[in-house]
């Protein structure tokens, strides 16, 4: 297996965001990758710094993926951010278009309403070229697969499933999954991304929703309870092409890891029905029992189940970092996964 972190990933490192109404430390920042790492660590493999950040390729994928006056806007908006008269150091928005807007504004707060879809996706000065290292890495492990290297990993913060075509959201900008998904969809016909995370991949349904090329599932808790709310319904299954190429596996508040085996065999029998091949898992580690964003009550064995399982696929894997914050079992979390999937 090869596995991929690009250091500038540290340059995106907001200290906090608004929750429940009131400024909260940021679970989401350069902790996370250290604790991910010595998970890594802890397996005896080792991590490789990937290149592209600059490179026209990753800008051309992203555009494949994301509207261009969104990249535009990431790439911008922190510059004319602080050009405004009193403006805070991080980009937070206080508007938002709820219900729908009409029309795109010129102004930064504008902006900054419309693409940030909550107030969990602040930007700072160096947060663009960190979240462009988050994208290069998911790329990177792509393009190994295709180059022959395997299974392979890519430790991406920020996180990517929320992000759809032209907002952020839930700590995540770039879509790293979607990304690399559409890295492999240049050698393969038929893609799956399969999403473990605690919270529905929202973004990643919305950018595919409307496919038939890549299918993607989801597993997460019921959003009538829990982020993101406002999708991540059983009804959601795509439209068009894609009907069908979409399902979302909502689980109870709370679920335990026998509930959370059970509902992955559900959703890998739907996605071996779509016969993928190739396939992203999307990881996430947040279903653990002690994620400060807990919603589920996984332990740091079921993990290794979860890769276990995962492993007998017969299919080329890219595994893409998503959620899980900073605990003590956090690495080990990782370390688990990783040791069922390569013991499976």
């Amino acid at each position: 297996m090869k596995l991929f972190y690009h250091p500038d990933q540290e340059l995106h490192a907001p200290g906090s965001f608004l929750l429940r109404g009131k400024l909260a430390a940021s679970p989401e920042g350069p902790v996370r990758a250290e604790l991910l790492a010595k998970g890594i660590e802890a397996t005896g493999l080792t991590l490789h710094e990937p290149e592209g950040v600059d490179s026209p390729r990753l800008r051309s994928r992203l555009e494949k993926i994301h509207t261009p006056r969104y990249l535009s806007f990431l790439e911008t908006i922190h510059a004319r951010w602080r050009e405004m008269p009193g403006a805070s150091e991080l980009v937070m928005p206080n508007i938002h278009p709820c219900g729908g807007g009409h029309h795109y504004p010129r102004h930064p707060v504008g902006q900054a309403g419309w693409h940030l879809h909550d107030m969990a996706c602040p930007i700072g000065a160096g947060s663009f070229r960190g979240i462009l290292a988050s994208a290069a890495t998911a790329q990177a492990a792509a393009e190994a697969l295709l180059e022959g290297h395997g299974t392979t990993y890519a430790l991406c913060r920020p996180p990517g499933h929320h992000a759809g075509p032209d907002r952020a959201g839930g700590f995540c900008f770039l879509n790293n999954s979607a990304l690399a998904a559409t890295v492999l969809r240049e050698h393969f016909s038929r893609v799956a991304i399969l999403d473990v995370d605690l919270h529905h991949g929202n973004g990643t349904q919305d950018i595919f929703y409307y496919r038939g090329d890549v299918w993607t599932g989801s597993l997460h808790v019921d959003p009538s309870d829990f982020y993101p709310f406002f999708w991540g319904g059983a009804n959601e299954e795509g439209m068009g092409e894609g009907l069908d190429a979409n399902v979302n596996l909502p689980l109870p508040l709370g679920s335990d890891g026998a509930a959370f085996l059970e509902a992955l065999e559900i959703l890998i029998a739907r996605m071996e029905a779509f016969r993928p091949e190739a396939l992203v898992v999307a990881l996430g580690l947040d279903a653990h029992r002690d994620d400060p964003l807990a919603g589920m009550t996984l332990e740091t064995q079921d993990f290794t189940a979860v890769g276990r399982r995962l492993s007998r696929m017969k299919l080329p894997v890219v595994l893409v970092q998503e959620g899980g914050y900073p605990t003590e079992h956090l690495g080990n979390n990782l370390a688990a996964f990783m040791d069922g999937f390569m013991g499976g």
